[in-house]
Order: structure tokens, then sequence, then C-alpha cells
């Protein structure tokens, strides 16, 4: 049974809803595709899309948001999701990378980023790695052209990287699981790029 304990979406309609209670950084995008669609029930198909891209696949949580924030019945959104063979409901692996790779970001170089990390863990877009720990995954668009190109880490949305700056940030979460210190390939933890910023969403 869906619980009622979901935030309550639809109050974003008017751009004053507050934060997702989890603090996940992540909902904030998601309403940004809702307030882009003017919350038009008919944009169901493409909403769900930019989820499954900032999410990494649909869970219960997800898909109840976005049918508060449409007004639409649970019935209908889980219906959609499930007719479509492009929707996972699987969670992702123990850490997660999602690559910006609308144009702002493709011209900023985020295709540069997604090959380094293919070749790096041996991982295809859209897959996780073997022994679950990675899951490497694309977007068409997060809405964030600004901070190009735009990368989420873990549900951490990060602004204005480059190849190395990726790298280093997804090798030090998979360190924290082995009790390493970030940056001990050298660097001070401290030292990590400018570019390397945490962006605030809007």
């Amino acid at each position: 049974m869906v619980s009622d304990s979901t935030p309550t979406a639809a109050a974003n309609r008017t751009g004053k809803g507050e934060p997702h209670p989890s603090g996940d950084e992540r909902f904030a995008m998601l309403d940004t595709a809702l307030k882009r669609s003017r919350f038009a029930q008919d944009h169901l198909i493409e909403v769900l899309h930019v989820a499954q891209e900032v999410f990494g696949y649909l869970s219960e949580d997800v898909l109840v948001y976005v049918g508060r924030a449409l007004r639409l019945p649970a019935s209908r959104v889980y219906g959609v999701a499930t007719f479509y063979h492009l929707f996972t409901f699987d969670p992702p692996g123990d850490h997660t990378c999602t690559i910006c790779t609308g144009t702002a970001c493709f011209v900023k170089g985020a295709d540069d980023i997604v090959a380094a990390i293919q070749s790096a863990y041996d991982v295809a877009a859209g897959q996780t790695t073997e022994d679950g720990r990675f899951t490497l995954s694309t977007a068409r668009c997060l809405g964030s052209c600004g901070m190009a190109p735009v990368v989420v880490l873990d549900g951490e949305v990060r602004g204005h990287l480059d190849v190395d700056a990726t790298l280093q940030g997804i090798a030090d979460r998979l360190a924290e699981d082995e009790g390493d210190e970030p940056g001990d390939d050298g660097d001070e933890p401290g030292d990590a790029p400018d570019q390397a910023l945490v962006a605030e969403v809007d």
C-alpha cells in the first residue's frame, strides 16, 4: 500500500514547497522538470523519464511524489510506468553517478567524462559493475545548464566538473566503503580541483 508519508510535492506547484524531508537534492531537480512541464498531466511520461535519469530507477516514493505533483491517482502513474519497458524499478549499485549529456554539457565535455568512467570501471552507461558497487547512467538534460557539465554523484549535484575531478570524486566515494581517506592517491583532501563545486539547486 502507498504510504501517505510522501512529501507534498503538489505544494511545489506554486514554487513555495518545502524541500524533501530526506534532504535529497535530486527531488529539487525533479521539481524543476515538473515546473518546466507546467504540471501538465499529459507530460507524465516525460517527467518519469527525468525522474529515472535523476534517481537511476523509479522507487515507490518517487512515483507517489510525481503523482501528487501532477494530481494523478497512483494507479495511473504505476500503470504508465509499468507499461513502458524503458522504465526500471530495480535499485542501482551502492554508489551512483549520472552524467548530464544535454547540449550544454556535451559541449563542455560530458561525453569525455562518460568515456573515462566507462574505461576506468569497465561499465557501460545504464549498467552496474559486477560487484554491485557502482552504477553509471546518463541523462538527456538535468535542467542545470549554467553549471555544465553536471554530474550527480550519490545524489549530490556537482557542476563545472572535468574528467579528473569526476574520477576523483567517484574514487573517494568508493574508498569510503573501504575505510580509506579521500585523496589517498597522494593528494590532500582539500586539494580537489577548484572546479569541483557542489552546486546549490534552485
